[in-house]
């Protein structure tokens, strides 16, 4: 599982041209599921993304976290995070998860991040969508359940 981060200070998402989820200051999350992820990695990630102190304190040093700045979520499912681009021109997607089984996780961190945030948006599984954000920094973060759950 990848989480591609963004501290934003907005962002939203469109589909067809219609606002489905916006949010101000906080996180621009894009999820990716690879085959064998889990429940369990999907928990460690949430872990370790709320505790990030990525946000400016009264001296502009990195020592907040989103719930200490009361920050909103924006969760959008990004198949593309498993792109391999080894052999040719045209990435390969091999490495993501089948549509089932990354809906389902991808549903599920949704669920979670619901439960530990604020307001909490998302954008549409498997949907052509539109993402803007104004990110502040910028501050981007990857983090990969291979490198940090194990």
């Amino acid at each position: 599982m990848r989480v591609f981060l963004q501290r934003v200070t907005e962002a939203k998402v469109e589909v067809e041209g219609k606002v489905i989820g916006q949010i101000g200051k906080g996180y621009l999350i894009f999820l990716g599921v690879a085959e064998g992820d889990t429940k369990e990695l999907a928990d460690k990630l949430l872990d370790k993304m709320k505790k990030l102190r990525i946000f400016p304190d009264e001296n502009g040093k990195s020592n907040l976290s989103i719930k200490d700045v009361e920050g909103e979520v924006l969760v959008i499912s990004q198949f593309t995070l498993y792109a391999d681009c080894k052999k040719g021109n045209r990435p390969s997607f091999i490495n993501a998860a089948k549509p089932d089984v990354a809906n389902e996780l991808y549903e599920y961190f949704l669920d979670l991040v619901k439960k530990e945030f604020g307001k909490v948006e998302s954008g549409e599984f498997g949907a052509d969508m539109k993402v803007s954000l104004l990110n502040d920094g910028p501050f981007t973060i990857l983090l990969d359940s291979a490198e940090i759950c194990h």
